[in-house]
């Protein structure tokens, strides 16, 4: 009998999200806005902080992009960037026509260093060139060290993205991710904590800068009975259909990071006496979603023998990111790096984390790990 293949963290649905869908289609509101986009952005301004301001969007990467926009960012300009990330956290640098500098991590949470972040600010400034912004990732639901980058960055006068594409339920000294940059960004992609099949928002400190990522959403279109546009714009605004199902992910929200969490625990429970397995574990004040568990070996070696065992027996893993200052697109780009990224990607590994894997599930995974790293 064939087993059943399982997700490194697939779509997890819970009660409403039907329902709330059905809505829009039994009252017509298919068009990209309507009831469900507003329920959605005050049930995310609800759970994370009411003092924020939240536009819904197609994609996280949508977010970012708007987020360095309205920031001011454009051709020539350079923004500072995690290195350790996925690429959607990058890529809109580009869009814009302005450079990535890239910043290694440290080893506390595998974030941004904040020491490597202040030498990269200050060789840029010896060079005559002041870093539009900076887009700082809380990377697998871990915060990165809040405090310390923006003491930085405030130093220097240069505001934060707050990359919490991965993030969401995460908490740092009892506050919740997506509340501490000047802009934050949050994913709905099918494999996050929460999705909304693909979808995206951005969190703001003010009004002003909701409306502004909102205009500039919808086409940048100007207040006239006319199509008439001044500025630039982009179709970026989530659907009305989508956001039904974000209503009803908000709704389990909170179990689902349960989920995550037990997950970790279970795997660190089985393997964390392995000695060819480390645990990555929160810091004093630190609260992650564990969107995805990760575990470190000793070499590539061993990463890959574990993730190709797991691989023939229909279970998807996966590496840890590979580095941006390492992917080919970004060959030129400026990195500030202690090898810290390397190292974790070279020895990296994702576990399936989905909060609707069974007991079994879980059970047939670290059985098979203990049993090929005892032969």
């Amino acid at each position: 009998m064939t087993q059943t293949k399982i997700w490194l963290s697939s779509p997890h649905m819970g009660v409403n999200e039907q329902r709330y869908v059905q809505e829009a289609f039994d009252t017509n509101w298919v068009a990209p806005l309507g009831p469900n986009v507003d329920l959605f952005e005050a049930a995310i301004q609800d759970y994370v902080d009411n003092n924020i301001h939240v536009a819904a969007l197609s994609s996280g990467t949508a977010a970012i992009h708007l987020a360095l926009e309205i920031l001011g960012v454009t051709k020539g300009d350079e923004v500072i960037c995690q290195s350790f990330t996925f690429s959607a956290s990058a890529n809109p640098i580009k869009y814009l026509g302005a450079n990535p500098v890239f910043v290694d991590s440290e080893r506390d949470t595998w974030n941004m260093s904040p020491i490597l972040l202040e030498k990269a600010i200050l060789d840029r400034l010896d060079n005559g060139i002041k870093p539009k912004a900076i887009v700082a990732v809380h990377l697998y639901g871990m915060p990165y060290k809040v405090t310390e980058i923006r003491k930085v960055a405030d130093s220097y006068g240069i505001p934060i993205v707050e990359d919490s594409a991965e993030a969401l339920g995460s908490r740092y000294k009892g506050e919740n991710c997506s509340s501490f940059g000047d802009i934050g960004i949050l994913s709905f992609n099918g494999n996050k904590i929460i999705t909304t099949s693909g979808g995206g928002a951005l969190t703001a400190k003010n009004l002003d800068t909701k409306k502004r990522a909102v205009f500039l959403a919808t086409q940048a279109r100007d207040n006239a009975p006319h199509y008439q546009h001044s500025n630039i714009g982009y179709n970026y605004r989530m659907s009305n259909v989508l956001a039904g199902i974000g209503r009803g992910q908000m709704e389990v929200l909170s179990d689902r990071v349960e989920a995550r969490r037990a997950n970790y625990e279970f795997y660190k429970s089985r393997l964390g006496h392995v000695k060819e397995i480390e645990f990555l574990e929160e810091p004093e004040g630190f609260y992650s979603n564990r969107w995805l568990t990760c575990i470190l070996t000793p070499s590539f070696e061993i990463r890959e023998m574990i993730r190709m065992a797991l691989l023939e027996e229909d279970i998807e893993s996966r590496p840890l990111w590979k580095p941006m200052h390492l992917q080919p697109v970004f060959e030129k780009a400026l990195h500030f790096s202690d090898g810290t990224s390397e190292d974790l990607f070279e020895r990296g590994l994702c576990l399936p984390s989905g909060s609707n894997l069974e007991k079994s599930d879980l059970e047939r995974i670290v059985s098979l790990i203990i049993q090929k790293l005892a032969k």
